[in-house]
């Protein structure tokens, strides 16, 4: 866990490199998603991550976790899962920055979580960062799908389902956030991101078996990045919300989009708008109100 003398400020600043390191894993998994089916890329992804964090497990022995550890972070490995799954599902179907454009509603549900959850209290700086953050996402929405979800024909259809999928990942995702802050306070960091990667390697398991398209030689790298990059992004956060609360750290997850922004266009030619780029100062403007003591 981190030292007792780290600063809010480093937390938040400790939660911006995680949300970076997952947006490239989100890119990655993106360009395999062209070649691959989603479950299988996202039992690679935990299959690796259980690899890792064996090895991490071996090297500093946290200790077996306790029965509540296994009963919280096992049901937060089920909603790992299902983020996982429709997350993945979204990116496959549309660009990268409306993906992660969408998925930020997932701040506004960790905020309400944990005053629910955690009885944390929402200070004023941090509903007003979440609010103007929120603006800049419906900016990005607006200029982006609002056409496509109108049109007709497969590829629209194909949208609205990403759309759903995305909104429901945002849902759960949220949830499984708020659960880390509770058990994050008790349980070491490596034993929670191990459970995290290892239970959803097994559910996924089968359905993986069935659906298992064989992957070229060149690829594998890739699927071995995408499961490294996943435990270092949890890693990272995991010690920002052991460290923070989360409804401080909830609108950070809005600068996951300046990572789409540049990784879509650096990868897939994806040039963002005036909307994408009025949108995305908003969202800047409110990670630093809601970072604000």
């Amino acid at each position: 866990m981190l030292p007792r003398s780290t600063s809010p400020a480093s937390a938040v600043l400790l939660a911006a490199l995680g949300i970076g390191l997952l947006s490239l894993m989100d890119a990655t998994i993106k360009g395999l998603s062209e070649r691959y089916g989603v479950t299988g890329i996202a039992f690679a992804r935990y299959a690796v991550g259980t690899l890792v964090m064996a090895a991490v497990l071996a090297a500093l022995r946290p200790g077996w976790p306790s029965a509540e550890t296994w009963r919280t972070n096992g049901l937060r490995a089920v909603l790992v899962v299902a983020t996982a799954l429709c997350f993945f599902h979204g990116l496959s179907v549309l660009p990268l920055a409306e993906a992660l454009a969408l998925s930020f509603l997932s701040p506004i549900f960790i905020a309400l979580f944990a005053a629910l959850l955690l009885r944390e209290r929402v200070r004023a700086p941090v509903w007003a960062g979440l609010v103007v953050g929120f603006v800049g996402v419906g900016i990005v929405v607006a200029g982006q799908i609002g056409s496509e979800v109108g049109s007709e024909g497969p590829r629209a259809a194909a949208s609205t389902w990403g759309i759903a999928a995305i909104l429901v990942s945002a849902l759960t995702y949220a949830l499984s956030m708020v659960l880390l802050r509770a058990r994050a306070r008790h349980d070491p960091v490596v034993t929670i991101v191990a459970i995290q990667n290892a239970g959803p390697a097994a559910m996924l398991a089968g359905p993986a078996a069935w659906t298992w398209t064989p992957v070229a030689a060149p690829d594998w790298a890739l699927l071995v990045l995408v499961g490294v990059l996943g435990v270092a992004g949890h890693l990272v956060l995991s010690r920002a919300y052991a460290r923070a609360e989360a409804s401080r750290l909830a609108a950070m997850e809005y600068t996951a989009l300046l990572w789409a922004i540049g990784l879509g266009y650096v990868a897939f030619g994806e040039v963002p708008g005036a909307a994408t780029l009025a949108g995305a100062g908003l969202i800047l403007a409110g990670s630093a109100l809601a970072a604000r003591r």
